[in-house]
This record gives C-alpha cells, structure tokens and sequence, in this order.
C-alpha cells in the first residue's frame, strides 16, 4: 500500500519540480492530487506520464491524505498548512514559515535525518533554504571528522530562486539589450540582473545582512550544530538554474585537502569533480537536472591553522527545494509511516 500524495503550489517551479520527482524515485504513490490557488483551477500538469488538472487549495480536505508537499509562500502556507497538520496530513514545507520553529524539524537527509521522528510535534516538517541545503550537505562529512569552528560563504544564486517572474526578467532584459527600443526596466530586482551581480537577496536587516544571510547563519545552526559560526555574503547573479557557493572552512583539528577530498568523494549527496586544470570542476549550467551536490577546487587556506577552502554547486530546484522535500518523505516514510 502507498501513499495519498497532495502537491500545493503545483503549478509553480518547485512544485512541477516535486511531481517530477516523485515520478522519477518511483515514490510510492496510490493516489495523487494537485492543488494550486483558484486562479489556477484547472490547469494541467504532469506527473511521470500522466496529466493532472489542479484543484482548489482554498476548498481542499486533507483528512484521509498522508503527505503534503506544500511549494507555496509563507502567507498562503500559514492559512493552509496548519489545516491540513489538523487533519492529519504531514505537511513538508518549502517555505520559510516554520523552519526557525524549535518544535518544528528542519530536515535535509544526509545530515540530520534522525530529526523527522519530530514530524509528531506539529505535524509538520520544515525544508531548509536552498542555499543552505547544498552547503550543509558539503559540511556534514567534513564535521564529523575535524570539527568546524567557522564557515564563511560568498554565494551566486540563480534567478531561479526568485521564480518564474524573474527568470523572464533576466531573460527579456538580457534580448532588450541588444535591440533598442525593447530595454526592460528592473521589477523584480532592485537593479538590473542581465550581464549583472546583485549583493542583495531578500529583505535587509538591522545589522546591515539581508534576510537570506540571516537564513544561512540560522538554518546551519539548527541543522548541522549551534556552535558553528557562519558568516555570509548572498548574491544574485544572471543564472536561471543553479546555486554556487565559495565555501571557506576552519576547523578545530587538522585537515588537509587530500583527505577532505577523500571524505567528500564518500558522503553521500555529494559527487567531486575536481582537477587542477581548466574545466576540471562544476558549474551552474551542469548541475541542472540532477540530483547530487557537486564539489570542486578543494585546497588549503594557509592563512588559518586548519582551513579548507572549496567550491560547491547545486540544482537550487530540486537539492535546494523538491529532491529536498522529496527525500524527507522517503525517511519519513521508512521510519516513521512505513508504508509503501
């Protein structure tokens, strides 16, 4: 017997991203339905080699459902998810609701795991940001074995990451370049994203970091170990799909980049391509469509006692978003539900 399988925000990037996935892992699904808001009632989307018409969230009855992949924003999320973890219903979410919730998991498999029998406490299972997701994955081996005093982290994120508006920005921008008289002013961004790089993501905050650095810094914390200090610089960058990072480690233990190579090549998640020559690492535009989060440029960083610096690239759609959420209902399900 499998699973009763609701996907909210179907329609939009990392909801299509979710249906695809649970076809591809061959989830153990008995029943699946699409939901999205009223505006969108109706519309087709694909599942493995089937063809789904969304339903209404708004009038949706979870009872008797078991999992619910919710891929919409944190306000719709705070009406919805609630109701459906009422009726009995796991909610995993994409959104950054409930990830700071003490009684709520914030899950990504390879490191934490063991957290998801905590689903009980509210019904409801938290999904990291996507730029965390891919670094903590990187950092989880590398702890275990030397212990991480610090992490500082310069990221470049895709477009993608904002959604679809600002994937046709960048690319209505990057034509209206070249043919004058079709210039496209900034809307989504603050300033132009084609053939430029934004150091701002999100909303900015007190101390002068942005919201999505503030993320990073919080989510590594609760994921991987509260002793870790982490400081970021998170950056937009003219890319549809595909997070970067520049990843800069000191350890408490000694470390050399031989053997943090030989840790990275054995976890799981994790693929390295890293040749000292040209094109011998991993970049945005490679990592599209696939699962692992790729690691390249690993070396020592002489300036510390024990530092590691390395270069880690991921589909920011599916590790940082649906192949996330994805994976938390395969534990979920095997620990806990055990179904299917």
């Amino acid at each position: 017997m499998g699973y009763r399988v609701a996907v909210v925000g179907a329609t939009g990037n990392v909801g299509k991203e979710m249906l695809n996935i649970l076809a591809e892992r061959e989830f153990p699904v008995d029943e699946i339905v699409a939901l999205a808001s009223r505006k969108s009632l109706g519309t087709e989307v694909s599942f493995g080699d089937k063809t789904l018409k969304t339903k209404d969230l708004e009038t949706f009855d979870f009872t008797g459902w078991d999992i619910a992949f919710f891929a919409i924003g944190s306000d719709a999320t705070k009406v919805y998810a609630p109701k459906a973890a009422s009726q009995g219903c796991v909610v995993i979410d994409n959104s950054s609701l409930y990830r700071y919730d003490p009684d709520i998991p914030l899950i990504v498999p390879e490191v934490n795991a063991d957290a998801v029998v905590n689903y009980k406490n509210k019904n409801i299972i938290a999904n990291p940001n996507c730029s965390t997701a891919q670094m903590v994955v990187a950092l989880k081996p590398l702890h275990d074995r030397a212990r991480i005093k610090r992490v500082v982290v310069a990221t470049y994120q895709s477009v993608s990451g904002t959604g679809k508006e600002a994937m046709d920005e960048l690319w209505n921008q990057t034509k209206g370049l070249f043919v004058p008289g079709q210039e496209v002013e900034p809307k989504v961004y603050p300033k132009q994203i084609a053939f430029n790089v934004i150091p701002h993501i999100d909303v900015f905050l007190d101390d002068g970091s942005t919201k999505e650095e503030w993320k990073m810094v919080a989510e590594t914390k609760k994921i991987l170990d509260p002793a870790i200090k982490v400081t970021a610089t998170c950056v937009r960058v003219p890319v549809f799909v595909g997070h970067s990072e520049a990843i800069n480690i000191e350890f408490e233990e000694p470390l050399d980049w031989q053997e943090a190579q030989d840790i990275l090549r054995e976890a799981p998640g994790v693929l390295v391509v890293d040749k000292r020559e040209a094109g011998g690492y991993i970049t945005p535009v490679e990592c599209v469509g696939d699962y692992a989060t790729y690691i390249s440029r690993i070396r020592q960083d002489s300036t510390v006692d024990n530092g590691i610096s390395l270069w880690c690239v991921s589909d920011n759609l599916r590790k940082g978003a649906a192949l996330n959420a994805v994976q938390i209902a395969e534990v979920l399900g095997s620990r806990c539900l055990k179904k299917g």
